[in-house]
């Protein structure tokens, strides 16, 4: 991997991680027409470079990562989901993780789905903005569980949060803000179990390995700050159907390049 192919995939992940339209799917377009091969530093470089995207959200939001400690407990409670079945479905997840038709059929049943979801939740828009300071454990635990889904290569985390989040009542822009939130301990944990796998490359190839991961972070971040104010934007003005056509039209041609068989690597 070329710093050119580092800082274009850092790009990718801090426009679509935080947005509805799967970060994996649209890394699965890149990699493959920037000829990326799948190998350990590329597989170590996409899930690691999510952590700069994250810092996105505790430098925007750090206010309330310095409120009460039933905050912390929250996110805890909705991290447990994703945890357990992050253990329970790795053998299923690494399967998955080979197939880009699986990518997408995500991407399409996804953007179908996100079609109809403003409809469907039309009366959260009438609530308050500050009800996602009342966030129950038992809705943060429901909606941590909407993460599990989102293992599916191509579902979307941060969508599947967002819906898991307006199916507990929220409006858009709460559910997107705990969206957001629950993902720092969940991308933090993925990063550090990554790290730690793959440990021995990264002794091995210490210099090169961390300049990558350095530039793929620090871009992501920057990146990342500009594409949750857009999102949020975007979101709270239109809501979901730009984003539902968006995906169903790059599942379609993922599943186009893949039945005529292109050679698409999922990393």
């Amino acid at each position: 991997m070329t710093y050119l192919q580092a800082i274009i995939l850092a790009v990718i992940e801090g426009i679509t991680e935080f947005l509805p339209i799967s970060s994996t799917g649209h890394m699965v377009i890149a990699s493959w027409i920037m000829g990326i091969e799948k190998n350990e530093m590329v597989k170590l470089f996409n899930v690691c470079i999510q952590l700069g995207a994250i810092m996105a959200v505790v430098v925007l939001y750090y206010k309330r990562f310095l409120q009460s400690l039933p905050f912390y407990y929250k996110l805890f409670v909705g991290f447990i989901p994703a945890a357990i079945g992050g253990l329970l479905l790795k053998k299923h997840i690494d399967v998955w993780l080979e197939r880009p038709d699986v990518v997408g059929y995500s991407l399409l049943i996804g953007g179908i789905i996100l079609l109809f979801i403003d409809r469907i939740f039309m009366a959260n828009e009438f609530r308050n903005n500050e009800e996602k300071d009342n966030i129950s454990y038992v809705k943060a635990f429901i909606i941590g569980c909407f993460q599990v889904v989102a293992m599916i290569p191509g579902v979307s985390r941060s969508g599947a949060t967002i819906v898991g989040g307006l199916s507990q009542k929220l409006n858009r822009k709460s559910a997107a803000e705990f969206s957001f939130f629950l993902a720092v301990p969940t991308m933090c944990a993925a990063t550090a179990k990554s790290l730690l796998d793959e440990k021995d490359f990264l002794i091995t190839h210490l210099h090169e390995s961390f300049m990558l991961l350095l530039v793929g972070n620090v871009v992501a971040f920057i990146v990342a700050l500009i594409a949750i104010k857009f999102f949020i934007n975007i979101l709270t003005k239109y809501g979901f159907m730009v984003f539902g056509i968006y995906r169903i039209i790059v599942g379609i041609l993922i599943l186009i390049a893949f039945y005529k068989g292109a050679q698409m690597n999922i990393i």
